[in-house]
């Protein structure tokens, strides 16, 4: 009977090995795979912060805001005819991004 036993589990012990190995193999395979495709991968510094305006700074954000603030304030309290003054307002929001980069951009 306990010829049998450990007859058991040295046939247990033998496959968990097998299975060991099997998983060794394949946890190196994906090692290699992924080292192989990190070094594909260009290594420059990536610009995108995930962050809304994240390239300018908080005062930065801070003048645009209130200049934008201001040029509508004075859209709504110098143009009498209200058509004339959606339309500007509207022109305005179009045209800010552009003027923004024009007016901030870093790149010199």
């Amino acid at each position: 009977m306990s010829k049998e036993r450990a007859r058991l589990r040295a046939v247990r012990e033998a496959e968990r090995e097998r299975e060991k190995a099997a998983r060794a193999r394949k946890v190196a395979r994906r090692e290699r795979r992924r080292a192989v495709l990190r070094g594909l991968r260009p290594r420059g510094q990536r610009r995108r912060t995930g962050r809304l305006l994240a390239r300018r700074s908080r005062a930065e954000r801070a003048g645009i805001v209130v200049l934008t603030l201001a040029v509508l304030a004075s859209i709504w309290t110098l143009v009498p005819d209200p058509a004339l003054r959606v339309l500007l307002m509207v022109l305005l929001l179009l045209v800010l991004p552009a003027v923004v980069v024009i007016a901030l951009d870093r790149r010199t």
